[in-house]
């Protein structure tokens, strides 16, 4: 009898099975060496590293002053540009002095007409008092005498005021700069009529040198910057690092802004070279203290992970490990480490998107351009 033929489909499957069966008897096939994976590398060195406080300040005038008139008056003459550096004491306006000077002649007059009639005042005074020691005159001839002499004396100090407020008035016919600064637009025209109780000004004038910049800083800094005592700071217009302007900080507010919580603070710069502005925001920057022997590695090196940063270290055996750090601020492309590298130690800047823990690595030191 013959045994039963199975169906093409099912022996096939018994053979694949059975080639699978034995395959499990032998060990599975070793995987491929892995290559080394290509990073930069630096070595974690020691250094004095400055520690710095970065803000946004705002360049301001020490003084500004709105020129505006003391006198009424027509415009006469304007003795400068707009915009022009002017000094203290320097003409700026001239009213129309003419009614100045006519009211200043007629006080003049009045002086001399009263200081006449208080000398002929002086000498009846005296006839009358002999008059009256000889029993010519009344008592009341005598007192009524020494009255009109005072009351001419009187005059002639009311007089001199008047002098003194015609020539002051006269004196702000001619309207000069109060401080050395830079002049801004000119607001009114020649023949204008200019009042002194009017709001118009005439120019602004801010002081540009000296010049200050103020910025505000958080209230956990305040204690470094009380500790440092006298700091300089450094100001640079915004986004540019070369041509500095150098100054010292001037003023601390007296309290934190509760607010914000942050304090006011004022530095004050030499501006000959016009290199900060009035309005103008800048990079302000101070270092206010330096941490000796510090561990300092490369910015790059830190990596930002779930747990905080870390870094990759490049073991002896040229494998990559995983370390968490402590880092402190960073200057200049390099960065403080706190706690969890070593000077000496060897940390991968450039590469580390490849890099898996106990990677073999290839290492090349890193460049001046890394």
């Amino acid at each position: 009898m013959t045994e039963p033929r199975l169906p093409r489909a099912p022996r096939l499957a018994l053979v694949v099975l059975a080639a699978t069966l034995s395959s499990c008897g032998r060990s599975a096939a070793p995987p491929p060496a892995s290559t080394s994976v290509p990073v930069t590398v630096a070595a974690a060195k020691q250094s004095d590293f400055p520690i710095e406080l970065r803000v946004v300040g705002s360049v301001e005038s020490p003084w500004t002053v709105d020129v505006r008139p003391q006198v009424e008056g027509a415009l006469e003459a304007i003795h400068f540009r707009e915009g022009q550096d002017v000094h203290a004491g320097d003409l700026l306006f001239t009213i129309d002095p003419r009614p100045y000077q006519a009211a200043l002649a007629a006080a003049e007059a009045n002086l001399a007409r009263d200081r006449a009639q208080a000398q002929n005042a002086e000498a009846e005074k005296k006839r009358a008092a002999d008059l009256f020691a000889q029993g010519i005159v009344s008592i009341d001839v005598n007192d009524k005498a020494a009255a009109a002499s005072r009351a001419l004396e009187a005059s002639l100090k009311a007089d001199e005021a008047a002098i003194q407020t015609a020539k002051l008035r006269l004196d702000y016919c001619s309207i000069r700069s109060p401080l050395d600064g830079r002049t801004g637009a000119i607001m009114v025209k020649v023949g204008n009529l200019v009042r002194a109780l009017d709001t118009t000004t005439l120019v602004t004038i801010h002081q540009i040198d000296p010049i200050d910049v103020r910025f505000t800083v958080p209230e956990a800094r305040l204690s470094e910057i009380r500790k440092a005592g006298a700091l300089e700071v450094i100001a640079r217009r915004r986004g540019e690092e070369g041509d500095p302007a150098n100054g010292s900080l001037t003023f601390v507010e007296n309290e934190i802004d509760r607010a914000t919580g942050n304090v006011y603070l004022k530095a004050r710069f030499k501006n000959a070279e016009r290199k900060l502005w009035p309005g103008q925001f800048v990079d302000v920057q101070m270092v206010l203290s330096v941490r000796r022997g510090a561990v300092v590695v490369p910015s790059p090196a830190i990596q930002d992970g779930q747990q905080g940063p870390f870094v990759f270290v490049v073991k002896k055996d040229q494998t990559a490990e995983v370390r968490p750090v402590v880092i402190g601020p960073s200057r200049n492309g390099e960065t403080l480490v706190e706690k969890g590298v070593e000077i000496g130690e060897t940390v991968v800047v450039d590469g580390q998107v490849r890099l898996t823990v106990g990677a073999k690595v290839q290492a090349r030191p890193a460049g001046p351009a890394s």
